[in-house]
């Protein structure tokens, strides 16, 4: 195999550097790095992308021995049909690592044709640390090295209006555009930069609120060489995606005339409020898997895709999606049943072993947000319960007893939590536990014994779990 260089690739390409990528991560290389490279191809885009390195203080040896070069494998299910795809992204230069030379970093500010900011530095990545004293040297935060970036360039270009950047950021936090903002400002105070700059910034940059969603799994692991030997080249960067993707991005009307990506047939919409999408990701997609998980590993099941091909854990999924969950929400069903009917394709893809114990982490503060809204709403819309999500409550708690069927069941979450259920579940009355997880209003926001209809219904499906273990 030969190795993948730009000297051993046919038609190599050198764009204009338009995008500055924080992070080197599977999830961008996978997402937004594939996109803007078919967008080269498709469009008039032309713009080449510069990683930078965010956390780590050793190089990015790999992505620079590859002088940028991956591919992206998009494998999965797509309405119906077995998506088996390669392709050759081009378009990332490079990583540049600040901590190593701040410099070479703080010179990428210079380049004219520069326009576009991305980021995905974790959920934890945007925060102000007011320990960056100084802009002169690495800053350690992400929005602390974007000031610092964005301050050279004010300084290079003298305040042109003309270039200021767009920042579209991609961690999975809410108003993520609008934080990454709030922070760059207060370096701006902490550093006692000029009100010119703070003007600048306000006036002459713009930060997009966004909501993604693929799954990025990364290198394949047991197939690599396999796939390098089909492929022609060593390529040690290669990462595996999903072929679902979406991407919501709030900002001005004039942002899908310069970042045409939906023109170039991805799943990306230019809106006013990325709110509904949010929702309707966070109720059906992670909604299913929190209801999802209790129930099959309960049952004996252990990867998400096993579950889908059990006609018992497939059937009760789409009964709680489809009758429960979608019901309960205020959007339209035309709306969203497409993007459920995807959902279900995303959990049966055969090429991604997802385990349910990984999905299963910190499940309590994930139902609260995932499960209970629709579960209330649902109650209040119908004034009935849902059989499904309350099936699914009752698993989730026999689950954090433990064990099951003399089988440990692998609970990850804060200590405090583990440890209360530990010991409601030496009480042994599942009439007692029910309703002491029900009261608990540090887990809830509310005493959920005071919803009508719910601790009985839990209760009998508690029970009946304990029965079915008795007779197994």
């Amino acid at each position: 195999m030969k190795p993948i260089n730009r000297q051993n690739i046919p038609n190599p390409t050198s764009r204009p550097l338009k995008v500055i990528q924080f992070g080197t991560g599977n999830f961008l290389r996978g997402f937004a790095d594939w996109m803007i490279d078919v967008l080269n191809e498709k469009t008039s885009f032309d713009g080449d992308i510069q990683m930078v390195q965010v956390h780590s203080r050793k190089p990015a040896q790999g992505i620079n021995d590859q002088e940028g070069l991956y591919h992206v494998l998009t494998r999965g299910i797509s309405k119906g049909k077995t998506i088996e795809e390669n392709r050759l992204i081009q378009s990332v230069r490079g990583a540049v690592n600040p901590f190593l030379d701040y410099n070479a970093y703080l010179e990428i500010a210079k380049i004219p044709e520069l326009r576009f900011v991305i980021s995905n530095t974790t959920e934890a990545g945007i925060y102000f640390d007011e320990n960056d004293k100084d802009w002169a040297t690495s800053p350690e935060s992400f929005p602390g090295k974007l000031t610092a970036l964005l301050y050279r360039r004010f300084k290079h270009f003298k305040g042109d209006i003309e270039k200021g950047l767009v920042v579209i950021p991609c961690e999975l936090v809410e108003d993520n555009g609008k934080k990454l903002k709030d922070n760059i400002l207060r370096y701006i105070d902490l550093w006692e930069l000029p009100g010119s700059f703070e003007d600048w910034i306000v006036k002459h940059n713009t930060f997009c609120n966004t909501l993604v969603d693929r799954i990025v799994p990364g290198y394949p692991v047991g197939s690599g060489n396999e796939i390098q030997a089909q492929l022609g080249f060593k390529d040690e960067q290669m990462v595996m995606a999903e072929p679902f993707h979406f991407w919501a991005i709030e900002g001005p009307d004039w942002l899908r005339m310069e970042l045409p990506l939906d023109n170039a047939g991805f799943n990306v919409q230019f809106v006013k409020d990325i709110a509904p999408f949010r929702t309707r990701k966070v109720r059906i997609l992670n909604g299913a898997h929190t209801c999802l998980v209790p129930v099959a590993y309960l049952a004996g099941i252990r990867l998400v895709r096993d579950a889908m091909e059990n006609e018992e854990t497939s059937n009760y999924l789409k009964q709680v999606i489809f009758n429960e969950i979608i019901p309960a929400m205020d959007q339209p069903a035309a709306s969203v049943t497409p993007f459920a009917e995807d959902v279900l394709d995303r959990f049966r893809n055969p090429f991604i072993k997802h385990k349910l114990s990984d999905i299963a982490l910190n499940s309590i503060s994930k139902w609260k947000v995932r499960v209970l809204p629709s579960l209330l709403d649902y109650i209040n819309k119908k004034d009935e319960i849902p059989t499904g999500m309350v099936q699914a409550f009752a698993a989730m708690i026999v689950y954090y007893r433990g064990h099951y069927n003399g089988e440990k069941t692998p609970i990850n979450d804060k200590t405090e939590i583990v440890k209360y259920f530990d010991q409601v579940w030496k009480i042994k009355t599942p009439d007692v536990v029910v309703e002491s997880v029900l009261a608990k209003i540090d887990f809830w926001d509310q005493d959920l014994n005071l919803v009508y209809g719910l601790s009985e219904a839990l209760i009998k499906e508690v029970k009946a779990l304990l029965a079915k273990e008795k007779v197994q």
